[in-house]
């Protein structure tokens, strides 16, 4: 009858030299967003979010970030379910390969889509050639670009819902004769579809919130490619109260995310 409480009592302790060290973490992570939302113009805000300029970078931004997250759904589904139920040699390499460009820094990725796509790249000097098509330093170009960096998000969690998923529901659906295009509209796509959602949403809070490649491949030209994360890079010399509120719009992006996902994060830690 003892050793309850006892346990109960060892687990409460909270040892100094631990407690110490994640509160200071924690302070680290905090302190930075209190100070934006401290300094913020709260006063000229709505003045500010109306300006022209902001305006036009934020629907630049949603615009693409959307544009962006499209593309990713059409092929990054398709991409997760191969890695997940494809009879495909070399699965564990191309599972790393999807998940490099999350490691990889933003810049890398945009120098490596110019070599690529660029007009004397690898692929774009036979669609500047043939089509007359040119990607880098456009609007699609900054798509391309978010679309990039964001996809890994949206295959992950994609992946990760089709492996939790039960297959027997499929199987069952394949011995009545259901193929399998008609198995995956019917049977599997909604059974993860919360998957789906929640790798959506990461993907496109990520093409918001994409700075490195952007800027690399598609440069920094106001109203063309200029979107919310380069606006607060141009803002912070020309107007700082601007980079401020800019930041604001992406940190209210980044906590409806969270508040979002929340079931899923509390489901994942339980």
């Amino acid at each position: 009858m003892t050793r309850v409480p006892r346990r109960r009592a060892a687990q409460g302790r909270r040892p100094l030299v631990l407690v110490l060290p994640a509160l200071c973490a924690l302070a680290f992570l905090l302190v930075p967003l209190i100070g934006l939302l401290w300094r913020a113009p709260w006063r000229g805000l709505p003045d500010r979010l109306l300006n022209a300029e902001v305006g036009q970078a934020l629907r630049l931004s949603l615009e693409c970030a959307s544009l962006a997250t499209v593309i990713c759904l059409v092929f990054g589904v398709p991409l997760a379910w191969l890695l997940a139920r494809g009879e495909v040699p070399g699965r564990g390499v191309l599972r790393a390969l999807v998940t490099v460009p999350l490691v990889l820094p933003p810049v890398v990725g945009g120098v490596a889509l110019l070599l690529v796509l660029g007009r004397r790249g690898l692929f774009g000097r036979y669609l500047y050639e043939w089509f007359g098509v040119s990607l880098p330093f456009t609007t699609a170009g900054v798509v391309v670009a978010e679309a990039f960096v964001a996809m890994p998000f949206l295959v992950i969690s994609v992946e990760g819902a089709l492996r939790a998923a039960d297959p027997r529901f499929e199987e069952a659906a394949a011995t009545l004769g259901a193929s399998r295009w008609l198995t995956f509209r019917r049977v599997t796509l909604p059974s993860v579809l919360p998957g789906v959602v929640a790798g959506g949403v990461l993907c496109w809070a990520r093409a918001l919130g994409e700075f490195g490649a952007t800027i690399t491949f598609a440069g920094n030209f106001p109203g063309k490619t200029t979107t919310m994360p380069l606006a607060v890079y141009l803002a912070l010399e020309a107007d700082p109260e601007d980079a401020i509120v800019l930041s604001l719009v992406l940190l209210t992006v980044s906590v409806a995310v969270l508040v979002a996902l929340r079931e899923r994060w509390i489901r994942g830690a339980v």
